[in-house]
């Protein structure tokens, strides 16, 4: 089960990366119309933070004591992808194959947090 929780992070870390570099080189509206409403400093904002997050949810593996940022980072993804659901529901947009995405991503987050808090903690 570790192995599985490791590659499943390394996974979601680098999902993440390229998310966050999506962030600077694209605008929300350009992603999906439907998330025009985030403005683009606050776009900017959750690329940055993805980077961060990314290096959460590898650092444990060099660091041991850091092992309490893999959930909270999984967590921060989740939370980050219910979001975009919200907001693509909220436009009115009638096509649901993004907020299946999102929400595959989020049940993986979810699944990594619940595996290092409850099932095979580092």
């Amino acid at each position: 089960m570790n192995i599985f929780l490791w590659v499943l992070q390394v996974l979601l870390a680098l999902h993440t990366i390229m998310g966050a570099v999506w962030k600077f080189s694209h605008s929300a509206e350009q992603t999906m119309p439907s998330l025009k409403a985030i403005p683009t400093s606050l776009w900017q904002t959750l690329g940055g933070l993805e980077l961060v997050i990314a290096l959460c949810l590898i650092l444990p593996a060099f660091y041991k004591p850091l092992v309490v940022l893999v959930p909270i980072a999984a967590i921060c993804i989740a939370i980050e992808m219910l979001l975009f659901c919200g907001l693509h529901i909220a436009s009115g947009d009638n096509s649901y194959h993004a907020i299946v995405y999102w929400l595959v991503v989020a049940a993986i987050c979810a699944f990594i947090a619940y595996g290092r808090l409850v099932l095979r903690p580092l």
